[in-house]
């Protein structure tokens, strides 16, 4: 991937925290990274429900974490209080999330098959683990809002499942005067955005001078995101598989053509 890029600018739209690797694939490939983050990860308003089940690990069969977010906030908060059980079992949607619990000592995280197409819920859901839990105590543990679909569907196939907000979304603050200056320059390959909530959000932000948006290369990792980028009106868009290779080479490939 060395130098492809050429030095041109890569948007990155990510939370604080979880830009790091895909910044430095982008610096690999010759890019200069530019972190505007669309989404703002806070504390829960309610700790409440999250301290409560804390006392109540050893019960718990399967937990799930949504999003890197949802490790680093939960296991923050359990960390300074006990230690991880370890007959718990963890699964994370992605990989940023299974390397977040891993970073943490947890062994043995459920992630989707290496041959799903589409690394959500429903590659989750479709693993073998998740198919018999009949009977299990599952925890969700992920922010505020979001899909129903993973407790709904684990309802279904006889699972108890509680789900705990641990953290909650809020809009970011950034100036978008000099992004927009260099966007109208021609100055920025590709935009990369992971979530249709931070795509509303650093569309909103960019204001009136976001207009280069329209017609700029955007990378997203999942159809729905795509579809809510072309009801913006945005006409590049490609979409990746998830991860954070997958969405460092899918720009580069638009990107070179």
């Amino acid at each position: 991937m060395s130098g492809g890029f050429a030095g041109a600018g890569v948007v990155i739209t990510r939370p604080w925290g979880e830009s790091q690797r895909l910044a430095a694939l982008i610096r690999e490939a010759g890019g200069v990274p530019l972190i505007y983050p669309a989404i703002e990860i806070l504390d829960a308003s309610d700790s409440a429900p999250l301290d409560a089940l804390i006392a109540q690990l050893d019960d718990i069969d399967l937990a799930i974490f949504v999003s890197p977010s949802a490790v680093e906030k939960a296991m923050a908060r359990i960390g300074a209080r006990r230690a991880w059980p370890p007959r718990v079992r963890c699964a994370a949607i992605g990989p940023g999330g299974a390397r977040a619990l891993q970073s943490r000592g947890v062994t043995g995280v459920i992630t989707p098959l290496p041959d799903s197409a589409r690394i959500d819920s429903e590659a989750l859901l479709a693993t073998p683990f998740l198919r018999e839990v009949a009977g299990q105590h599952v925890v969700i543990f992920r922010g505020d809002g979001g899909r129903e679909l993973l407790g709904d569907t684990l309802r279904a196939r006889g699972a108890r499942v509680q789900t705990v907000t641990c953290y909650r979304r809020g809009k970011p603050t950034f100036d978008a005067a000099l992004l927009n200056a260099a966007g109208a320059r021609g100055e920025v390959a590709a935009v990369i955005v992971t979530s249709s909530e931070g795509l509303r959000n650093f569309r909103e932000r960019l204001g009136a001078g976001g207009g280069w948006l329209d017609h700029a290369l955007v990378a997203v990792p999942h159809p729905r995101i795509a579809a809510v980028a072309r009801e913006l009106g945005l006409t590049r868009v490609v979409e990746s598989a998830s991860g954070d290779e997958a969405l460092a080479a899918t720009v580069l490939r638009a990107f070179a053509a």
